[in-house]
């Protein structure tokens, strides 16, 4: 079982966000709370988290992959 985080660099506000997914929900609720990213900003599959969240995944195991790739992954999820 693994998250992935992309290499999205997505504007919001004055911070850069990137998607974080998992294998399972639970994975990925696990990992938003290691990282301190609050529930609330789950959205169905995946959460959006900030670049400094996105390392402290990294650090906790999460997978580097590109957007193209966290694109393939969710598309396989959903099948």
């Amino acid at each position: 079982m693994t998250v992935y985080v992309d290499n999205a660099l997505i504007p919001y506000g004055r911070m850069l966000m990137c998607h974080m997914i998992a294998d399972t929900d639970g994975e990925l609720r696990a990992m938003a709370l290691r990282i301190g990213v609050a529930q609330r900003w789950h959205q169905g599959d995946h959460f959006d988290i900030c670049k400094s969240r996105r390392a402290l995944a990294i650090k906790y195991g999460a997978k580097e992959v590109t957007q193209r790739e966290i694109i393939a992954i969710r598309t396989k999820k959903r099948t």
